[in-house]
């Protein structure tokens, strides 16, 4: 008996109104930007209609891309409910590690990283007429990838194949300018008004950091689904950034009157179908963002937002992409509270202020700007385009880290340097791996066999519970013997890589980053280190004592006391995270290795090098052998380069001053007068007055002393003097002018030249009073007056002056009455400007 379609639930759907417009939209320009509300049906009728299931249209088949698994299954079993059918027939769904679909299947829903996978094997797509890439407003790298991928298609190879670009809320203008100037479709939305309760903490909670959230924040968001419990009616769908958090939430709702589910992306399938289910029970459904779109959960009329997502960052000390834990964009907001009145009208309770709203991001980040893209890039060079400049993308991604992906895909034998894909890195790309994961699977099975490698990489890929512990092995072992619903994803996860890993390619090559070494005897904790290894090679740490460990990345590591693996010399560590204000990184779960074993998955890491440091005041010279940062062993160095040398001992010169060198104080007074020459007339004079600046021109005027220099003792024969002559500007003839300008001595009007102290801001000249009588003006350098220090005939401080008529005029008859009765052997005249200069006494002067 053929299935009866659900009429009244098919017409009901507002979407069906905006169907003609998307239709006639395809059928001219093949591409269209559909723009819908949640609960308007785009993601259930606009696929039935354009396969031809609904509305009497030419049969055609459809894939619809969803960028969760939880919203792929939801959507085939609600378009096969609306056929009257179960899934599997007409409609069918694939994400990894599950196919429900048959012969018959006209509409596929897939995952993005499903559809990518195809596109790899099959670039044409053959058999497929339109593809819908629904909920594409979130920005998910792979679905940005499909699409750049698709469109490439539709240039070259199949201009038929028609694309549909679908979204509640999305950057449309973008997206239409993508798909080559797309028509966009608007469908009216059928929503009801939802009431938003701002429910701030009562006291300041800190910011999340890394994965973590302030318990606090926890505690007050479990507070706010009791306040809203009691206050209205329907169920309570409340949203949290992970699975941590929401098992967190469900511990402190002990004795509701409400059934709590826990909904996420891990979920088992009977809790996510039963959260997709009415129920005659008040429910609290605890969610991350799989339920902010793409899926109905019917009787919500409460929404409690906990203002937190997870984002990907890169994680450049782990070499892989992490989440982190932000604050929610306002978009992704709107479409938490539009849960509330999907229905009926509704609330929203926003655990912040409305102040803070304001000042939330838009939108989410598009993860091709801030996620780990050595993925995307193997698949950009598998697709024939390694630098992913020809592909259609809203964002380009970012040069620094298609230059960090080219150097992780190097070193694990995916492409070759000019970042064209190896037949390796080709299968690489249809694990669904991350490429350092499919290099563990790989070379793992290598070493340990399919299944033991695949058990592990299934472990690294999706991290076990906390409660498993931080020992990889140990992990590992739970895991075989657990009956929770993570062990059961486990174990679906281990077959499925086993498969991939099987046939021929898995042995590894040397040469190319991947391990050569296998681990001797079946023990687990060999075997989990081998592939926590070849997954994390920048992760191996070694001991330094006290459950201290140092990575080769150059971070510090440090194990949770009472962790079996204190005393372990080598760790592959596979998972951490930084504390704030912590200059070390706590390890997760890790595997203790060999130094075997760390050499032969890190061989690319291995350095050889020729070190000469400035250390203690001197010089050391070994050859070292590191493991990135690791120092392995060092032996003393009795020839070092001499660029080496150099190097180190201008690295002398930096940390303890340019005093290592000889100066004389004719040197010393040189570079004064060249640094008053520099502030006063700029120019062709050399900045001297700063170390840093001389030594940044130390080819200019250090050599060839210093290329000759083997040690401390040798910087001290430079003549300091001698080399600042170098400086001089000498090409353009200023140099000799030197003396003129800044003239090491001035003679005064007794006839002594007197030295010229530079070393201050103004040029200092100190000479005894009674040799400037006679001398109306102030003596000038460059043209600045000097500052005149007046000296009593024992050469004491007896005035200052800038302006020596003035002194004479107003101040000498007050210094001369001071001085007139401590050296009354001296010549004090009324009128000095008229007196004769004189560096005697009177007697000698009668003489």
């Amino acid at each position: 008996m053929a299935p009866t379609p659900r009429t009244a639930a098919l017409d009901a759907l507002p979407v069906r109104e905006a169907v003609p417009a998307l239709v006639a939209a395809l059928d001219g320009h093949g591409c269209a930007v559909l723009c819908a509300p949640p609960g308007t049906g785009k993601t259930t009728l606009v696929p039935l209609v354009l396969a031809g299931l609904v509305g009497g249209g030419p049969r055609r088949r459809v894939l619809v891309a969803e960028p969760r698994r939880i919203a792929a299954r939801a959507a085939a079993r609600r378009m096969a409910w609306l056929l009257g059918e179960e899934a599997g027939g007409a409609v069918g769904f694939t994400v990894r590690g599950e196919r429900v679909a048959g012969p018959s299947t006209v509409v596929e829903v897939v995952t993005t990283g499903v559809l990518l996978q195809r596109l790899q094997r099959d670039q044409e797509l053959a058999g497929v007429d339109v593809v819908v890439l629904d909920e594409c407003h979130e920005r998910h790298l792979d679905a940005d990838t499909v699409a750049a991928f698709l469109l490439d298609v539709r240039e070259t190879l199949r201009p038929e194949l028609r694309l549909v670009a679908a979204s509640a809320t999305t950057d449309a203008a973008g997206w239409a300018r993508v798909l080559g100037g797309a028509p966009v479709v608007e469908a009216p939305g059928v929503s009801y008004p939802v009431e938003t309760v701002w429910a701030p903490p009562a006291r300041p909670v800190r910011p999340p950091h890394g994965m973590r959230v302030d318990p606090a924040q926890l505690a007050h968001v479990a507070a706010v689904v009791r306040r809203a419990l009691a206050e209205r009616d329907g169920d309570v769908l409340c949203f949290l950034p992970g699975v941590g958090e929401i098992a967190r939430v469900a511990g402190q709702l002990g004795g509701v009157d409400a059934e709590v589910l826990q909904v996420h992306g891990r979920a088992p399938a009977a809790v996510q179908d039963a959260a997709l289910t009415a129920s005659a029970r008040r429910r609290v459904i605890l969610a991350t963002a799989v339920a902010e779109s793409s899926l109905t959960v019917p009787g919500v009329r409460v929404v409690v937002d906990s203002g937190l997502a997870r984002e990907p960052r890169v994680d450049h000390a782990r070499g892989l992409g992490a989440l982190a834990t932000v604050r929610a964009s306002r978009a992704a907001g709107r479409q938490r509270a539009g849960r509330a009145g999907r229905e009926a009208p509704g609330a929203v309770y926003r655990c912040w202020t409305e102040a803070e709203d304001v000042r939330l991001p838009s939108f989410p980040a598009p993860e091709i700007r801030v996620a780990d893209l050595a993925q995307f890039a193997l698949q950009a060079a598998c697709w024939g385009d390694p630098d992913a400049a020809g592909l259609a993308l809203l964002d380009p991604p970012p040069a620094g880290a298609m230059a960090a992906a080219r150097e992780v895909l190097v070193a694990v034998g995916a492409v070759d340097p000019e970042g064209r894909p190896t037949a390796r890195g080709q299968r690489m790309a249809r694990l669904g791996l991350h490429p350092r994961l499919a290099r563990a699977l790989l070379d793992g099975a290598a070493a340990l066999g399919g299944r033991r490698a695949a058990e592990l990489v299934a472990l690294l890929s999706e991290e076990p519970p906390r409660e498993y512990g931080d020992d990889l092995a140990a992990a590992w072992r739970q895991a075989r013997r657990g009956a929770d619903g993570y062990a059961a994803r486990w174990r679906a996860e281990s077959r499925r890589l086993e498969r991939a890993a099987g046939g021929p390619g898995g042995r590894p090559a040397d040469g190319t980053g991947r391990a050569s070494a296998r681990v001797s005897g079946p023990g687990d904790d060999a075997a989990a280190g081998l592939v926590a290894a070849l997954a994390f090679p920048e992760r191996l740490a070694r001991a330094r004592g006290e459950g201290a460990f140092l990575m080769a990345s150059g971070t510090g590591a440090e194990l949770g006391e009472g962790s079996a693996l204190r005393r372990a010399p080598w760790l592959a560590v596979a998972v951490a995270d930084r504390p704030p204000h912590s200059a070390s990184a706590r390890v997760r779960l890790a595997a203790a290795v060999d130094e075997e074993t760390a050499l032969a998955a890190a061989a690319h890491l291995r350095t050889d090098v020729e070190e000469v440091r400035w250390e203690d005041g001197g010089l050391t010279a070994r050859t070292v052998r590191r493991l990135g940062a690791v120092e392995l062993d060092a032996r003393p160095l009795r020839d070092p380069d001499p660029a080496l040398v150099r190097a180190a001992l201008l690295d002398g010169l930096r940390t303890e001053g340019l005093g290592l060198l000889r100066w004389s104080p004719e040197g010393a007074a040189l570079r004064d007068r060249l640094g008053f020459l520099h502030r006063t007339l700029g120019g062709g004079w050399p900045d001297v007055a700063r170390d840093d600046a001389l030594l940044d021109r130390a080819d200019d005027w250090l050599e060839p002393e210093l290329s000759r220099a083997r040690r401390r003792a040798d910087l001290g024969r430079i003549d300091a003097a001698q080399a600042l002559k170098r400086l001089l500007p000498w090409a353009t003839g200023e140099a000799t002018r030197l003396d003129g300008l800044a003239p090491e001595r001035i003679e005064v009007p007794s006839g002594s030249r007197v030295r010229v102290d530079y070393s201050g801001e103004q040029p200092v000249l100190a000479v005894k009073l009674q040799e400037l009588f006679g001398l109306a003006e102030t003596p000038r350098v460059a043209g600045v007056p000097v500052l005149v220090h007046l000296l009593s005939p024992a050469g004491r401080p007896a005035a200052v002056t800038a302006d020596l008529a003035s002194f004479w005029r107003d101040g000498y008859r007050a210094v001369r009455a001071e001085l007139r009765g401590r050296y009354p052997r001296h010549p004090w005249p009324e009128d000095p400007a008229a007196a004769e200069p004189t560096r005697h006494t009177n007697a000698r002067l009668r003489r």
